[in-house]
């Protein structure tokens, strides 16, 4: 009789084989790849705006875009891959390439005309501004 030892990521035995297979096609970016991944995104809302930070590292100013259409606010851009020649072997690449596009729906309070943004340490901060005219606040009296 072999003992087989457990493995919890897969049901195949853990051979050298399989390691290797593993390292070359999953694991060496994580199981993502290089060509598409998602920013981490902070919002906030005070009673005046609200505010979306976007953690985009790396990217330079000129290849990140924001629109706006239908009511919806969607950022994208491309953090690409230094592709110069040098003397590095990387053992590891945690860092995410490739392009991005995040898409919120926008509440109906925003102006849209006055929504500003700002690039700065690799945060991306854009602010939507509340119009006053808009906010649907309605108290209901109980009969």
């Amino acid at each position: 009789m072999t003992l087989i030892k457990y493995n919890p990521n897969g049901f195949k035995p853990a051979t050298f084989g399989n390691f290797i297979d593993r390292f070359f096609n999953d694991d060496f970016y994580g199981g993502k790849g290089i060509t598409s991944f998602s920013p981490q995104v902070d919002i906030a809302e005070s009673d005046k705006e609200f505010e979306i930070q976007f953690h985009i590292p790396g990217i330079q100013k000129e290849n990140i875009n924001i629109d706006v259409k239908d009511d919806r606010l969607t950022v994208s851009g491309e953090r690409k891959m230094s592709q110069e020649k040098t003397e590095k072997n990387y053992h590891t690449v945690e860092s995410s390439y490739g392009t991005f596009s995040r898409s919120f729906y926008l509440p109906d309070n925003v102006n849209v005309d006055k929504i500003d943004a700002s690039y700065k340490d690799g945060v991306l901060n854009i602010v939507l501004p509340k119009d006053a005219k808009k906010e649907m606040k309605k108290t209901i009296a109980i009969k």
